[in-house]
């Protein structure tokens, strides 16, 4: 896919909108109501997705002092996410909006002035200014959607999800082995039908193993929203089938997934 940072960054801020249209509505006991993630609130959510733009703002500006942050966060352990959401619980909601609000309206300044190919270090391998950029639109589309789910909200599906849908098929290899398995040596064919009723691909249509379905599912499946038994996605082969159970487009260890849904509908399609 071409790079255009400005677009990725318009992308960022229409989901950036979206989760702030969420955001606004709430009263303050609203922030504290469960969300999917186990042990997370809302606030948890936004916490997180501060903390992360400011991290990503110091990678850019800074990179030294990223490694040193970078060491700081890593020394807490596996569960470093959960330790930096218990760090800001004491704030309140509203310190927390203003708080996500300044730190996204600091990152798109900062990544808007950047070459869009120099590459940033991060917590898996470092990336470029525009796949940081597509990570913290993944990140915010994802948070997101764990907010709507907990409010009961639809979110409309829009086409800002190939970016999310790109990064995906690009951690292929990166979620093997996160997981300790070896990288498939060869390709995995990915073709979804996006929201505008367009069809996206990845990789030769005639490879052995192939993944088929919608891009909101497939998203939902390598952020780790949702269990693959609540998709309608179609694994083809060995390899795709495999993958579509340890899927994970965000950097650090293993997730521990989406329990599926007591209700759920027949999900994967093994064939």
């Amino acid at each position: 896919m071409a790079v255009d940072l400005p677009s990725l960054l318009a992308d960022l801020s229409a989901e950036t909108g979206v989760v702030d249209g969420l955001l606004s509505a709430l009263d303050v006991a609203d922030w504290e109501r469960s969300t999917p993630a186990e042990g997370w609130a809302i606030r948890d959510q936004v916490s997180h997705l501060a903390f992360f733009d400011d991290v990503a703002v110091l990678a850019a500006e800074d990179p030294k002092a990223f490694e040193t942050s970078k060491r700081e966060v890593l020394d807490l352990g596996d569960d470093f996410v959960d330790q930096i959401a218990e760090r800001y619980r004491a704030i309140s909601a509203g310190e927390l909006l203003g708080w996500f609000r300044s730190s996204r309206r600091r990152l798109v300044d900062v990544f808007g002035s950047i070459d869009p190919s120099v590459k940033l270090p991060w917590f898996g391998p470092p990336m470029s200014a525009a796949s940081s950029v597509t990570a913290r639109l993944m990140e915010t589309w994802a948070h997101g959607r764990d907010i709507a789910d907990t409010l009961g909200n639809q979110p409309e599906a829009t086409d800002r999800l190939r970016q999310i849908a790109h990064i995906g098929v690009r951690t292929l290899g990166f979620s093997f082995q996160l997981h300790g398995r070896d990288v498939p040596a060869g390709p995995v064919y990915v073709e979804l039908s996006a929201p505008s009723g367009d069809t996206w691909s990845w990789g030769p249509p005639d490879a052995p193993n192939a993944v088929r379905g919608t891009a909101e599912d497939f998203c939902l499946v390598v952020t780790q929203r949702r269990n693959t038994a609540d998709t309608r996605l179609h694994a083809t082969g060995v390899v795709a089938r495999e993958w579509m159970e340890v899927a994970q487009a965000f950097a650090g260890p293993p997730g521990t997934g989406r329990p599926a849904r007591e209700d759920a509908r027949p999900g994967v399609v093994h064939r």
